[in-house]
């Protein structure tokens, strides 16, 4: 039920902020949309486990996450569930809504609990994962598909 909760919250939050486009002209007594509504309650969206992964599964908002050009996705890590050493070619925008997720660049780790949020620039060389205990809910978006390029860790 809380994780329901957390969906649905964070995409009303998203959708009433990118939705609502325009102040009503002259003669208008209803706001102008510059697009339709996009509504997907947490029943109503479609897992996909990732193959090869350990069990992270995603569901497409818009777009979609392994395809070509911009998507917006709900991304579940299994609780324990680590990343090798990677980078990704564009910045990744992440909030987390449940559990911890941790990123360690430059041998620094830093812990994301329910509700923060970053912004991973592109290319920079990390670890992540979700800590123990609980999964990791996640919202994340991007201008073009999702890739995580594997990186040899020198020594």
């Amino acid at each position: 039920m809380r994780i329901a909760s957390a969906i649905l919250l964070s995409t009303a939050a998203l959708l009433f902020s990118s939705q609502l486009q325009a102040e009503p002209t002259a003669g208008d007594s209803q706001p102008k949309h510059a697009s339709k509504l996009v509504s997907l309650p947490a029943a109503d969206l479609k897992w996909v486990e990732i193959p090869g992964t350990g069990g992270i599964k995603y569901a497409n908002v818009r777009g979609n996450l392994t395809g070509k050009g911009p998507y917006e996705a709900f991304v579940i890590f299994p609780a324990g569930k680590d990343n090798p050493f990677h980078t990704h070619s564009q910045n990744l925008p992440t909030v987390v809504l449940k559990g911890t997720f941790y990123a360690v660049i430059d041998g620094k780790r830093v812990e994301y609990p329910a509700g923060s949020f970053y912004n991973l620039p592109a290319k920079l060389p990390h670890y992540s994962g979700c800590n123990k205990g609980e999964d990791c809910l996640l919202f994340q978006y991007q201008a073009d598909h999702f890739d995580l390029v594997p990186l040899i860790k020198n020594k």
